[in-house]
């Protein structure tokens, strides 16, 4: 394709990405299938230069108030990420000469909020939080994420699976927390890839599978994953139960759900139950109340843990949203908390990084609920022999950093109810 079109692709693609009317993955995703003819070099220009934008959005919007065209054209050139001889070529003269100019401005010099490109009320409190470890978070969120996997441990070893994925052509290196999980850099065709095929592994950042770990579950247990979603944190937590027991994958949504079912199919689990509820007040729910031995609360969150992913959400999310979501949260734990028998486990978890949605829930939970009793992240961790445990413990809570951990951001408290 000639330099000019892909631009124009690319200036067309954000234009509707910026309605932020949709996630941008689906955005990106639909306008694909759209533009069928393109090539894999041609999409990878385009869908990474679209998050290179939605990352540093307030920055390229400053320095793109000056010049001429089209806005998102100008943006595109910004963010370009498709090799700096395609995009001199598909320029003019008159393109290039402000882009040489814009890209010479002293980015330091400029006010905190275009340096930080995220919206004030989240960098407010992540700064109150976070001090000096701020601008370290915010290097990390202006960068992809790494591709990580986790292990199918009923169908094979770690080692096994890097192997496989090395005849494959794909490095795959071990990850520092959890015992299962490899990491990837690019975005290689895994769906091409025999070990995949057959199940040995699964797409999952590694901080998600330190929350299946969290929980821990044994051989022949009854689990519950509350919000189980499209179902990776259910596999995980199948695995460990060596396919006993009986675990069953609750949710809203009947298509997250279904989902499931390809990936469930592949895994070689035949311990799993999904189940579609109306809220977490089914009927189903009270009939297993007192009967559970470990539950899983990955509750509806702002997402905001997961920016170098996602990093529209820094847009599509609002104050309100936040509140909205908090109450959402405090009432799906209470219901989950009613599962749990006396000496059972219940973890409670977001992927935020926001102490609103994370230790200010667990804590009013904690009040309410004497009868559960702090599990330190640490203590539970190293039962399972994950690494470093104590490096994931902040206050007995587990507490990962795209800055110091190179997962995902993610929170998640243990509590053991008494007998």
């Amino acid at each position: 394709m000639h330099p000019n079109a892909l631009l124009d692709l690319a200036t067309e693609l954000l234009r509707q990405v910026l309605k932020f009317d949709q996630p941008a993955d689906a955005v990106v995703s639909a306008f694909f299938r759209k533009h069928r003819a393109l090539g894999q070099r041609e999409r990878h220009a385009l869908a990474e230069t679209t998050y290179a934008v939605l990352r540093r959005r307030l920055l390229y919007a400053h320095l793109a108030q000056s010049g001429s065209g089209a806005l998102e054209r100008r943006l595109a050139a910004l963010g370009w990420q498709g090799g700096e001889g395609v995009l001199r070529s598909a320029l003019g003269a008159n393109e290039r000469a402000w882009l040489a100019e814009v890209q010479s401005v002293d980015v330091a010099g400029l006010p905190e909020k275009l340096r930080h490109n995220l919206p004030d009320w989240l960098a407010a409190p992540l700064k109150a939080e976070l001090g000096d470890d701020f601008w370290p978070l915010v290097a990390a969120l202006e960068q992809p994420a790494p591709l990580d996997l986790r292990t199918n441990i009923l169908k094979t070893r770690r080692e096994d699976a890097a192997a496989a994925l090395t005849a494959a052509g794909i490095e795959a290196l071990p990850t520092p927390y959890s015992p299962w999980g490899l990491r990837v850099q690019g975005k290689p065709a895994l769906q091409t890839v025999d070990a995949f095929e057959r199940g040995d592994i699964e797409v999952q950042d590694e901080g998600s599978q330190l929350l299946a770990l969290l929980l821990a579950p044994r051989r022949g247990e009854m689990v519950v994953d509350f919000c189980a979603g499209a179902g990776g944190k259910t596999l995980a937590l199948g695995a460990m139960m060596r396919n006993t027991g009986r675990l069953y994958a609750f949710d809203v949504a009947g298509h997250r759900l279904e989902a499931l079912k390809p990936r469930l199919a592949r895994s070689g689990l035949s311990n799993v139950y999904p189940a579609q509820i109306a809220h977490e007040r089914d009927d189903r729910i009270k009939r297993l109340a007192g009967k559970i031995d470990r539950v899983l609360v990955d509750a509806p969150c702002s997402g905001l843990g997961t920016l170098r992913r996602n990093p529209d959400l820094k847009w599509r999310q609002s104050p309100q949203a936040l509140v909205e979501l908090g109450a959402k949260q405090r009432a799906i734990l209470a219901s989950a908390a009613r599962l749990v028998k006396p000496g059972g486990r219940l973890v409670y978890a977001t992927c935020s990084v926001l102490r609103s949605e994370n230790e200010a829930v667990a804590e009013e939970f904690a009040q309410a609920h004497p009868d559960f009793e702090l599990l330190p992240a640490s203590q539970a961790l190293d039962a399972v022999q994950v690494p470093q445990a104590e490096s994931l413990d902040q206050g007995g809570f587990l507490r990962l950093w795209p800055h110091r951990h190179q997962t995902d951001g993610f929170f998640a408290v243990a509590w053991q109810r008494r007998d």
